[in-house]
Protein backbone atom coordinates (compact mmCIF):
# COMPACT_ATOMS: atom_id res chain seq x y z
CA UNK A 1 0.00 0.00 0.00
CA UNK A 2 1.54 3.32 -1.06
CA UNK A 3 1.62 6.59 0.85
CA UNK A 4 -1.25 8.15 -1.11
CA UNK A 5 -3.39 5.05 -0.59
CA UNK A 6 -2.74 5.24 3.14
CA UNK A 7 -3.64 8.91 3.21
CA UNK A 8 -6.87 8.18 1.32
CA UNK A 9 -7.80 5.43 3.77
CA UNK A 10 -7.09 7.71 6.72
CA UNK A 11 -9.07 10.56 5.17
CA UNK A 12 -12.39 8.98 6.08
CA UNK A 13 -11.23 8.53 9.68
CA UNK A 14 -9.64 11.93 10.15
CA UNK A 15 -11.76 14.87 11.14
CA UNK A 16 -8.65 16.92 11.98
CA UNK A 17 -5.16 17.55 10.79
CA UNK A 18 -2.73 14.81 11.73
CA UNK A 19 0.39 15.79 13.63
CA UNK A 20 3.73 13.98 13.61
CA UNK A 21 6.39 15.07 16.11
CA UNK A 22 10.07 14.51 15.19
CA UNK A 23 12.40 14.41 18.19
CA UNK A 24 15.92 13.16 18.87
CA UNK A 25 19.34 14.40 19.87
CA UNK A 26 21.07 17.08 17.83
CA UNK A 27 22.73 15.89 14.62
CA UNK A 28 20.53 12.77 14.42
CA UNK A 29 19.12 13.75 11.00
CA UNK A 30 15.59 14.91 11.83
CA UNK A 31 15.68 17.90 9.49
CA UNK A 32 17.27 15.87 6.69
CA UNK A 33 14.46 13.30 6.94
CA UNK A 34 11.89 16.10 6.92
CA UNK A 35 13.48 17.67 3.84
CA UNK A 36 13.49 14.27 2.10
CA UNK A 37 9.77 13.90 2.86
CA UNK A 38 9.04 17.28 1.31
CA UNK A 39 11.42 16.71 -1.64
CA UNK A 40 13.70 19.61 -0.72
CA UNK A 41 17.43 20.02 -1.31
CA UNK A 42 19.56 18.45 1.46
CA UNK A 43 23.04 19.65 0.53
CA UNK A 44 23.29 22.28 3.27
CA UNK A 45 21.47 21.64 6.52
CA UNK A 46 22.26 23.53 9.68
CA UNK A 47 21.26 22.50 13.22
CA UNK A 48 17.67 23.42 14.00
CA UNK A 49 17.44 26.31 16.44
CA UNK A 50 13.85 25.94 17.56
CA UNK A 51 11.61 24.03 15.17
CA UNK A 52 10.62 23.40 11.55
CA UNK A 53 7.09 22.67 10.40
CA UNK A 54 6.18 21.10 7.08
CA UNK A 55 2.70 20.28 5.83
CA UNK A 56 1.87 17.69 3.22
CA UNK A 57 -1.47 18.03 1.45
CA UNK A 58 -2.80 14.94 -0.27
CA UNK A 59 -6.35 14.10 -1.31
CA UNK A 60 -7.77 16.84 0.91
CA UNK A 61 -5.88 15.49 3.92
CA UNK A 62 -3.34 17.60 5.86
CA UNK A 63 -0.34 16.00 7.54
CA UNK A 64 1.68 18.37 9.76
CA UNK A 65 5.23 17.36 10.65
CA UNK A 66 6.99 19.18 13.51
CA UNK A 67 10.81 18.90 13.70
CA UNK A 68 12.10 20.17 17.06
CA UNK A 69 15.78 20.93 17.68
CA UNK A 70 17.68 18.36 19.76
CA UNK A 71 20.39 20.43 21.44
CA UNK A 72 20.56 19.89 25.20
CA UNK A 73 19.42 23.49 25.86
CA UNK A 74 16.31 23.02 23.68
CA UNK A 75 15.17 19.63 25.01
CA UNK A 76 13.34 21.03 28.08
CA UNK A 77 11.04 22.85 25.62
CA UNK A 78 10.03 19.65 23.83
CA UNK A 79 7.10 19.32 26.26
CA UNK A 80 5.51 22.41 24.68
CA UNK A 81 4.84 20.35 21.53
CA UNK A 82 3.23 17.20 23.03
CA UNK A 83 -0.41 18.30 22.62
CA UNK A 84 -2.46 16.43 20.00
CA UNK A 85 0.44 14.34 18.66
CA UNK A 86 -0.72 11.45 16.47
CA UNK A 87 2.71 9.81 16.02
CA UNK A 88 6.04 10.33 17.75
CA UNK A 89 9.09 9.87 15.53
CA UNK A 90 12.37 9.57 17.42
CA UNK A 91 15.49 9.83 15.25
CA UNK A 92 18.81 8.28 16.30
CA UNK A 93 22.23 8.73 14.74
CA UNK A 94 23.18 5.05 14.38
CA UNK A 95 26.83 5.96 13.97
CA UNK A 96 27.02 7.82 17.30
CA UNK A 97 27.70 4.96 19.72
CA UNK A 98 28.82 7.35 22.48
CA UNK A 99 25.36 8.89 22.87
CA UNK A 100 23.18 5.78 22.84
CA UNK A 101 22.79 6.03 26.63
CA UNK A 102 21.79 9.71 26.32
CA UNK A 103 19.22 8.67 23.70
CA UNK A 104 17.88 6.08 26.14
CA UNK A 105 17.45 8.66 28.90
CA UNK A 106 15.62 11.10 26.61
CA UNK A 107 13.44 8.36 25.17
CA UNK A 108 12.52 7.08 28.63
CA UNK A 109 11.43 10.59 29.62
CA UNK A 110 9.33 10.95 26.47
CA UNK A 111 7.60 7.63 27.03
CA UNK A 112 6.66 8.63 30.57
CA UNK A 113 4.91 11.83 29.42
CA UNK A 114 1.18 11.66 30.05
CA UNK A 115 0.37 13.76 26.95
CA UNK A 116 2.19 11.18 24.80
CA UNK A 117 0.55 8.19 26.48
CA UNK A 118 -0.41 5.55 23.93
CA UNK A 119 0.93 7.56 20.98
CA UNK A 120 2.57 5.20 18.45
CA UNK A 121 6.33 5.66 18.15
CA UNK A 122 8.55 5.20 15.14
CA UNK A 123 12.29 5.11 15.82
CA UNK A 124 14.39 5.94 12.77
CA UNK A 125 17.83 4.31 13.08
CA UNK A 126 19.33 6.92 10.78
CA UNK A 127 22.72 7.10 9.08
CA UNK A 128 22.80 3.39 8.21
CA UNK A 129 25.01 4.41 5.26
CA UNK A 130 27.90 5.13 7.67
CA UNK A 131 30.61 2.56 8.25
CA UNK A 132 30.16 1.14 11.75
CA UNK A 133 26.54 2.23 12.13
CA UNK A 134 24.67 0.22 14.74
CA UNK A 135 21.99 -1.98 13.19
CA UNK A 136 18.38 -1.43 14.33
CA UNK A 137 18.24 -4.65 16.40
CA UNK A 138 21.33 -3.60 18.36
CA UNK A 139 19.86 -0.14 19.01
CA UNK A 140 16.56 -1.72 20.01
CA UNK A 141 18.35 -3.95 22.53
CA UNK A 142 20.43 -1.10 23.98
CA UNK A 143 17.30 1.07 24.38
CA UNK A 144 15.20 -1.86 25.68
CA UNK A 145 12.48 -1.08 23.15
CA UNK A 146 11.09 -4.60 23.59
CA UNK A 147 9.88 -3.57 27.07
CA UNK A 148 7.49 -0.96 25.64
CA UNK A 149 3.98 -2.31 26.16
CA UNK A 150 1.79 0.81 26.31
CA UNK A 151 1.97 1.75 22.62
CA UNK A 152 2.75 0.44 19.17
CA UNK A 153 6.34 1.03 18.17
CA UNK A 154 8.66 0.23 15.28
CA UNK A 155 12.36 0.73 14.62
CA UNK A 156 13.23 1.44 10.99
CA UNK A 157 16.70 1.50 9.45
CA UNK A 158 17.18 4.53 7.24
CA UNK A 159 19.63 6.83 5.56
CA UNK A 160 18.19 10.32 5.37
CA UNK A 161 21.06 11.37 3.13
CA UNK A 162 20.19 8.68 0.57
CA UNK A 163 16.44 8.75 1.23
CA UNK A 164 16.39 5.04 2.11
CA UNK A 165 13.94 3.57 4.61
CA UNK A 166 12.02 6.82 5.14
CA UNK A 167 9.01 5.85 3.05
CA UNK A 168 8.70 2.47 4.80
CA UNK A 169 8.87 4.11 8.22
CA UNK A 170 6.30 6.74 7.32
CA UNK A 171 3.96 4.10 5.91
CA UNK A 172 4.16 2.23 9.23
CA UNK A 173 3.47 5.49 11.10
CA UNK A 174 0.44 6.30 8.94
CA UNK A 175 -1.00 2.82 9.36
CA UNK A 176 -0.64 3.02 13.12
CA UNK A 177 -1.74 6.57 13.74
CA UNK A 178 -5.24 5.99 12.42
CA UNK A 179 -6.26 4.39 15.72
CA UNK A 180 -4.97 7.39 17.68
CA UNK A 181 -6.64 9.91 15.35
CA UNK A 182 -10.07 8.42 16.14
CA UNK A 183 -9.90 9.81 19.69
Amino acid sequence: MGLLSLLRSLKSNASKELRILFLGLDNAGKTTILKQLSHEEITQITPTQGFNIKSVQAQGFKLNVWDIGGQKAIRPYWKNYYEHVDVLVYVIDSGDRKRIEENGIELEELLSEEKLSGVPMLVFANKQDLLGAQPPDEISDKLSLHTIKDRKWQIQACSAKRGEGIKEGLEWALKNMSSVSKK
